[in-house]
């Protein structure tokens, strides 16, 4: 049982697991455990990329980064994602998911935590329910059990359909369901008790950056960099400054950087927009920042189609698929970039506060693991 919190002078004990696949999973933990790390004791449990951006981060610090196994995305030699491969992945992953959710159990009962948070982690929220110890989910990916989709293209309303219930079968007794993302459909009749719908969450880096308009663009790319993006790249008559594959020699106006999360952020600041693959992470830093987007999904990443439907929606940026990045489509939206700036609305943008509210809610209500409600289970099998 979680014991009540009168207030923010009583230190709890918090786990923390996340996914390793996406910068957002890192990110988002970063922020929170950074506002949090003063309050209470922290262990963050972090598998693959997460695990190599988090443990040097806390390195000698109050805060403990433990590695853990989690599922990942399989690619194919071009860097695209090849369904086969993570399909045979999460299925290995599977059958050794009650063992690995026993070795996080034996953590827990060691130095039973007050409170469990889990970005899309399967392994902490098992963990969690099979000690009574409540926990709440801090992600992007919830929206696609928590939101009604319904203006999506018929193709990606389906597979949200289904994806949402694969998400379900991660974790679904949460005490709440945070939902960090950078566009807000409403919220499933089944989930307004316990959803909290709010922005993405701002690292300390980026809130004390300084926006500027200037005259280059900042691009990050995810594991390559695909030809016909760095063509149109270079048809742009202004610097552009290339992260996510390595530091290289110039290549006409692009330099390439090796990604540095201050560096990045005043990068991306003074940036007159952003191009990049289409991440809800990213999306939402740049636009609160007031930058507009030009993405293309990762191949067969429904996921981020989505997050680029929705950016086109919005009107404060542009997307095309990643064959149809064109020098004229790149060329076109810089040149619209100040339209496309006068449609950015940055006032649910800013996800901090919201968040942290909902944690320290759940510490001083003492709140009990819940049930599956009725509700819930109705809108688990429909």
């Amino acid at each position: 049982m979680l014991r009540a919190l009168p207030d923010s002078t009583d230190m709890a004990r918090i786990y923390y697991g996340l996914a390793g696949e996406g910068r957002g999973h890192a990110t988002r933990a970063c922020t929170l455990v950074d506002a949090l790390r003063g309050e209470h004791e922290i262990v963050l449990f972090a598998p693959g990329h997460a695990h190599r951006l988090l443990a040097p981060r806390y390195a000698g610090s109050d805060v403990r980064v433990v590695e853990i196994e989690g599922p990942t995305f399989g690619y194919d030699d071009r860097g695209r994602v090849d369904k086969l491969r993570t399909t045979l992945g999460a299925l290995r992953y599977v059958r050794r998911l009650s063992a690995l959710v026993g070795g996080v159990e034996q953590h827990m009962r060691r130095a039973r935590p007050d409170l469990c948070i889990t970005d899309f982690d399967p392994l902490v929220p098992r963990a969690a329910e099979r000690l009574g110890i409540p926990y709440l989910s801090v992600d992007h990916q919830h929206f696609l059990a928590v939101n009604r989709l319904d203006g999506l293209p018929r193709r990606l309303r389906a597979w949200a359909w289904f994806m949402g219930r694969i998400v379900r079968l991660y974790y679904r007794r949460q005490v709440r369901a945070v939902v960090s993302s950078f566009y807000f459909p409403p919220i499933r009749p089944a989930w307004r008790d316990r959803a909290v719908q709010t922005g993405v969450l701002l690292r300390p880096e980026l809130r004390a950056a300084r926006p500027e308009h200037g005259d280059h663009v900042c691009v990050y790319l995810r594991r390559f960099a695909p030809p016909n993006v760095l063509e149109s790249l270079r048809s742009l008559d202004r610097p552009v400054h290339v992260y996510g594959v390595g530091a290289g020699p110039p290549d006409r106006n692009l330099t390439f950087r090796e990604v540095d999360a201050l560096r990045f952020a005043e990068d991306l600041a003074t940036a007159t927009a952003l191009v990049s693959t289409a991440g809800n992470q990213l999306l939402g830093e740049a636009l609160w920042l007031g930058k507009p987007c030009f993405v293309f999904p990762e191949p067969g990443n429904q996921e981020q189609e989505i997050n680029a439907h929705y950016l086109g929606a919005s009107g404060a940026g542009d997307w095309r698929r990643l064959r149809d990045v064109t020098p004229p489509a790149l060329r076109a939206f810089v040149d619209a970039v100040e339209t496309f700036r006068a449609r950015i609305d940055r006032s649910r943008l800013d996800g901090n506060a919201a968040t942290l509210d909902t944690v320290r809610e759940v510490l001083r209500s003492g709140a009990a693991p819940p049930d599956v409600t009725a509700a819930a289970t109705r809108e688990l099998a429909g």
